[in-house]
């Protein structure tokens, strides 16, 4: 019933259209949802899509592009990108966008998605940075959205004890602004829900100013702002990539010194930054940084307060959050040296960071390894190099009196139509940097040894394969784990697309790791857990207006001798999307069915622009969901979103302060967005 009612008012808004331009960010689908699922389930991706937005709506010239600009490009591999400009150098300009299939490495789905974001035409630039021009030809984008889950959360009801001091409902406000590629503007607000109004009208704020082509300054920005290096050992802050389908994803693309315009509330730094050409090769990006971050302190034996971790999750909803926002101040002094001439890069990088109080040891035993004391030093160095087919790249971390830690690869082009990715790390247990987002299994990259091999083949312009396979072992202890262990994870993946319309992929992810026992023993040991997903998918369009996906994942969890258990999710998303239209949308029908948590199911879902969804299918029940875009004017959109979880054989949905009572979990969002 409820899916013929949301067919029925798809079909009433289609007869409502009327001339308009087409969706933009609806290209943006398939490139965010492969790489969705190498990143935490509440991972914000505001700055993955800004930039794609931007390139969609101010594409790349190919005749005058640069290798920075080509890494915002996450589909692109640095091989990739290199082939590119040895392709520049021995056949001069582009004459058709078509040319990039001449290039190695640039098979037909590269080519496509890269489209939307390349021209060949020359885009007008702005060389005098005044406030006239600024105010005449700069661009600006106003985004205001509410969200709220409609049921009654515990937290939200008068506990005794620990519950939300706000109110259930989600603020965001986001404002950029750019003149050409000269000069940006950025300012973020956010209130969480269950956070309270304390003395301003948004729990987080961040924003900052950006300028570029200063001369030998080639970079400067004020305020808050991320520094991506390498890769990513030693200062890295802001997105990153790991393992994933596409195989090359685990060479990273450092992008240096770049604004802030995530509301991720702890991967930044916030001060000033600035790239400058020292000489003709060679640019130094000092920086420095002061913020506050939170923390749980308490005293020590001689009355000093100090603390053990530091949240990075910037909820500020209870009294305890409340007291332990911007409880321990953070000061980042440091420099990034680096050379570039022609197929080389290298750089070395060192900083100093201070807290306010002093970090102390942990209890745990897999956790006396930890970072101690009140300031920390890091030194690096990174590479990359191509040669021929080859394309290397590396990094080597060190946090003074403590570990060691490095990484190397490379990838390979072995023939036009096979490319190959290998890696080794190895983490010291006792490696300590804040901002170390390097290739790890584990969440952070420590106590990690490991070899990482991937194969990407492309025989002809229907079929791709995909397989990676990934050894480690952890050296030291690990949470839930009491002595060294060791794993494996092996991806398999085929796509079959034999139009423009139809794709079918299909895919095996198996992962092997080791944990403590379940059973009750004097001792500990280590038992095998085994997690298995089998995926089948299609997609297909039928016609200009209407497009489907059709999905079904198995997932099977193993661990020691206790028998496997199963569970399945199905899925069946719409979207309709006509060429001229002041409506879009799409919806969700889905029914899930795990044992419990263990067997969980993870699937992308569509959302308003700039917000992400990552969907944790677990017990057993439906998901439906419906996203609708509505045109008033070229330059004001409005968007539209009610998604409910309903679960079969349950009394009460979520747990601790996000219990609902009942069955349900529903939740809504409305967003609008100005440029001018």
């Amino acid at each position: 019933m409820r899916f013929r009612l949301l067919t029925i008012l798809l079909m009433m808004v289609g007869l409502l259209s009327d001339a308009q331009t087409n969706e933009p960010e609806n290209d943006l689908r398939d490139i965010l949802e492969s790489v969705a699922e190498n990143l935490p389930d509440d991972y914000d991706m505001t700055e993955l899509v800004d930039v794609l937005m931007r390139f969609k709506k101010h594409p790349i010239n190919l005749n005058n592009t640069s290798a920075d600009e080509l890494k915002l490009l996450v589909f692109l591999s640095p091989l990739q990108i290199s082939n590119f400009f040895a392709y520049t150098k021995e056949n001069g300009q582009f004459v058709d966008v078509l040319e990039l299939q001449s290039i190695d490495g640039f098979d037909v789905r590269t080519v496509q998605s890269l489209s939307p974001f390349v021209t060949l035409n020359a885009a007008t630039e702005y060389s005098k940075l005044t406030l006239k021009n600024m105010i005449n030809f700069g661009e600006n984008d106003l985004l205001m959205r509410y969200g709220r889950i409609l049921q009654t959360q515990k937290g939200f009801t008068d506990l005794p004890g620990n519950r939300y001091l706000g109110t259930p409902e989600k603020f965001q406000t986001r404002y950029r602004y750019h003149f050409g590629t000269i000069a940006s503007a950025a300012v973020t607000l956010e209130k969480d829900a269950g956070e309270k109004f304390i003395a301003k009208p948004f729990d987080f704020f961040s924003g900052n100013i950006a300028l570029y082509k200063l001369g030998r300054v080639k970079k400067l920005v004020i305020g808050d702002y991320i520094l991506q290096f390498g890769q990513g050992l030693t200062m890295w802050s802001g997105f990153a990539f790991g393992k994933g389908p596409e195989v090359t994803s685990v060479a990273k693309k450092d992008l240096g010194l770049r604004p802030y315009t995530s509301t991720n509330e702890y991967s930044f730094l916030r001060g000033i930054s600035a790239t400058v050409n020292l000489f003709k090769d060679i640019d130094i990006t000092p920086f420095v940084s002061f913020r506050k971050l939170d923390t749980s302190q308490a005293l020590d034996i001689n009355g000093n307060l100090v603390q053990a971790t530091v949240s990075q999750a910037g909820y500020h909803r209870t009294p305890s959050e409340i007291e332990n926002k911007n409880s321990l101040s953070q000061q980042v002094l440091g420099a990034t040296i680096q050379y570039t001439k022609n197929d080389l890069v290298i750089g070395t990088i060192a900083y100093h960071s201070k807290y306010g109080n002093s970090f102390i040891p942990q209890k745990a035993v897999y956790d006396q390894f930890s970072f101690t004391g009140s300031s920390l030093t890091n030194l690096g160095a990174y590479y990359n190099y191509t040669y021929k087919n080859v394309y290397f790249f590396g990094e080597a971390g060190k946090s003074l009196n403590s570990g060691f830690a490095y990484v190397n690869g490379a990838l390979i082009s072995l023939s036009p139509t096979v490319s190959a990715a290998l890696t080794y790390r190895n983490y010291a247990r006792n490696y300590h940097s804040f901002f170390n987002q390097a290739l790890a299994e584990a969440s952070e990259a420590v106590n990690e040894k490991g070899l990482y091999a991937g194969l990407n083949i492309i025989p002809n312009k229907r079929w791709s394969f995909s397989f990676y396979g990934d050894y480690f072992r952890f050296p030291w202890l690990k949470y839930r784990v009491d002595a060294p262990s060791k794993g494996y994870e092996v991806l398999g993946q085929a796509v079959y697309t034999p139009t423009k319309t139809f794709k079918v992929l299909a895919r095996f992810r198996t992962e092997n790791k080791q944990q403590n026992t379940d059973l009750n023993v004097p001792i500990n040991f280590l038992d095998d857990v085994k997690k298995e997903n089998y995926r089948v998918e299609v997609g297909w369009q039928l016609n200009d207006i209407w497009s489907f996906q059709n999905r079904a994942e198995v997932s099977q969890y193993k661990k020691g001798n206790a028998n496997s258990e199963f569970g399945y999710l199905i899925y069946q998303d719409v979207a309709f999307s006509p060429m001229f239209s002041k409506i879009t949308g799409n919806l969700r029908i889905a029914y899930f069915d795990t044992p419990s948590y263990n067997s969980r199911i993870y699937a992308y879902e569509d959302d308003v622009l700039y917000s992400f969804a990552f969907g944790v299918y677990s017990g057993k029940g439906f998901r439906n969901y419906i996203n609708l875009k509505y045109s008033i004017t070229k330059k004001l959109n409005v968007w539209a979103r009610y998604a409910m979880f309903i679960y079969q054989n349950v009394k009460t949905v979520g747990n601790y302060l996000d219990e609902i009572q009942g069955n349900k979990k529903s939740e809504v969002k409305i967003q609008l967005r100005y440029q001018f």
